[in-house]
């Protein structure tokens, strides 16, 4: 969880918010580690966290958006769930910043489950366009780009 005090102005920034707000009640599923997956409250806002992840042989980062249910099976987040925006750290070797997605955004982009939509357990994100992406991933990167915030090193 160390990473989100390095952005955490640029985040108060984008939501609006006072500087004096801290992150508090955090949450960890049992699996953490590989995703930093959490959940916290800034200022009445639910915000689900998760660390994006390069893979060796794919553009972009990848990241799980999944938790599990009553049974212990994972299933896409829900717009019948209790958070506000997912956020998605991004600290690759060329850029550092976050994807910060509403929760509208996340059905319109079919990412959560609806009423009109399955939604997804992971996902690629790209926050630089790259010379080899594919027409999907080019259709992502576009679709995306308005909800990435870059964060200045320190």
């Amino acid at each position: 969880m160390a990473s989100i005090p390095s952005f955490l102005k640029t985040l108060q920034g984008v939501l609006n918010i006072s500087t004096q707000a801290i992150p508090c009640d955090f949450k960890f599923p049992r699996e953490t580690s590989e995703y930093n997956a959490c959940s916290f409250t800034l200022e009445n806002k639910n915000i689900i966290y998760r660390k994006a992840k390069l893979t060796p042989k794919k553009v972009g980062l990848f990241v799980a958006i999944w938790e599990r249910d009553e049974d212990g099976q994972t299933r896409p987040y829900s717009n019948d769930d209790d958070f506000d925006f997912l956020l998605i750290d991004i600290d690759s070797p060329s850029i550092k910043g976050f994807f910060l997605y509403p929760k509208n955004t996340l059905i319109e982009l079919n990412i959560i489950s609806s009423e009109q939509t399955q939604g997804k357990r992971g996902m690629r994100v790209y926050p630089t366009a790259e010379d080899n992406m594919n027409k999907q991933a080019t259709k992502t990167y576009k679709s995306h780009l308005p909800y990435f915030h870059t964060v200045e090193n320190n």
